[in-house]
């Protein structure tokens, strides 16, 4: 079962990548043809070929590297850093106009936006399961400014900044990209509602992201656990949930590393429930740089979806996705206040990555990622950079309003030095994914899920 789950995740990954690349070379594609213009190449992929066809003069062509594709028109400059060298051809070949080069440069991003459309339109009519952690708040320290404030375990948060916040994703994700540290958050305890301003605060010296110290109120789960360490000796495995420690019962993160700092280096008992049953283990913490530490990494936990039938508008959804794209630009240009750089970023692999974990939870939420991805590719392509589709339309535009052509050579120096600096770029995200967030990504790959049916939409504590 597992080998045959594996194989669908993958064939339906590649298929539903594959198909955002498809639609966005063939944009460019029958533009090109319609203009009369010359296609040598319709390729997906980079690098190795893996598989090719001829057919009326032109190659197509699948290539080993999944991070894109390409068509080569020899009548419009292209980059020998991603598609190789042209064809040789004796007959020199016509000249195209200005306007053609931009029509066939804004057609691959308009296609992208059109099948996102469609995408948005079916998730619409079939549904859309959406992930909701109830914001329901923790274990705080009595030597937190949060708990001197008044604020108490159970209690729910309603609103950030007055926007409504439905679950801990929504809250993080709106702390992470703002440019101010400081929130009016709003909680809900006993159908009274009060308001604090709290501060948020970088997740840790290595991790400069901000977010609010509130705990959310659930057992935490362990992901991995470190060779050698207390954990590892003491029996705890992956996926395990600490219900107690020294017979004091768990209710999040927090609480357990509070427990953990009192009760020190001395020996104790850590209940953790495994397949159904609840386990004693004796353990014995570990002094280290001044912290107490058992040697776990925290897992995500079991993720719930609510169904949400029927779904998203094409518009709220589309729109929802470029707001997010918005913010999420404008917060990596301003990474001093939102902690936020490139190395946050997720290339090719981190993307297949998440589109798996997804495709493995539920085929609409994989179909609603591919909107996202849709829309990120016709953005981010349009961005006037020599070597994306913008950077043509933008030396489209110069050619056509000054009736002069740009110099080859400037073209050919400036596409390169982009061509270098993307693929750099990409080396660069990959290796984050691959190196830094390997772990994040298997987690969300054998997280338990779950999806139920709407019930009533108040947010409520649950285990």
């Amino acid at each position: 079962m597992v080998i045959l789950t594996t194989i669908y995740v993958v064939a339906a990954v590649l298929l539903l990548f594959g198909a955002a690349i498809f639609v966005h070379e063939w944009g460019h594609y029958i533009v090109a043809r319609k203009c009369g213009m010359k296609v040598e190449e319709f390729a997906i992929g980079f690098g190795k070929i893996l598989w090719k066809k001829e057919k009326d003069g032109i190659l197509y062509t699948v290539r080993m590297i999944p991070a894109g594709g390409f068509v080569k028109l020899p009548q419009m400059l292209t980059s020998e850093a991603l598609e190789g060298e042209s064809n040789e051809d004796d007959e020199p070949l016509p000249e195209i106009s200005p306007w053609a080069k931009i029509a066939v440069a804004v057609a691959g991003p308009i296609m992208n936006i059109v099948f996102a459309v469609v995408l948005a339109t079916v998730i619409y009519f079939v549904g859309l399961p959406e992930m909701i952690t109830p914001p329901v708040v923790g274990n705080l320290s009595k030597e937190s400014t949060e708990y001197s404030l008044g604020i108490r375990e159970g209690d729910i948060v309603t609103k950030i900044d007055d926007q409504a916040i439905p679950s801990w994703e929504e809250a993080y994700k709106l702390t992470a990209l703002s440019l101010t540290n400081r929130f009016a958050v709003t909680f809900l305890r006993d159908r009274d509602e009060f308001t604090h301003v709290l501060t948020a605060t970088p997740i840790s010296d290595e991790i400069p992201i901000k977010t609010l110290d509130l705990p959310s109120k659930f057992p935490p789960i362990v992901g991995r656990v470190l060779e050698g360490q207390a954990a590892s000796e003491a029996g705890l495995k992956q996926d395990d949930k600490i219900i107690s420690l020294g017979g004091i019962p768990i209710g999040g993160q927090g609480q357990l590393i509070d427990e953990l700092q009192k009760n020190g280096g001395k020996a104790t008992e850590i209940v953790v429930r495994r397949d159904g049953e609840n386990v004693p283990l004796p353990i014995t913490p570990r002094m280290i740089e001044g912290n107490v530490m058992i040697g776990v990494q925290f897992g995500r936990g079991p993720r719930v979806y609510i169904e949400r039938h029927p779904g998203p508008t094409p518009w709220e959804n589309i729109s929802a996705v470029g707001s997010l794209m918005w913010r999420t630009l404008y917060a990596l240009f301003h990474p001093t206040q939102t902690g936020v750089g490139v190395s946050d970023l997720s290339g090719p692999v981190g993307i297949l990555a998440m589109l798996g974990a997804m495709v493995k939870t539920d085929y609409r939420l994989a179909l609603n990622f591919l909107v996202l991805l849709n829309v990120n590719l016709a953005i981010l392509n349009m961005l006037p950079i020599p070597v994306l589709d913008g950077g043509h339309t933008i030396m489209g535009f110069i050619e056509g309003i000054f009736r002069r052509k740009i110099p080859a050579k400037l073209q050919e120096w400036a596409t390169t030095g982009f061509a270098v600096a993307l693929i750099s770029l990409m080396l660069y995200v990959t290796f984050h994914d691959v190196f830094m967030r390997r772990d994040i990504f298997v987690d969300m790959f054998n997280s338990d899920t779950e999806v139920q049916a709407p019930a009533d939409p108040s947010p409520t504590a649950s285990e």
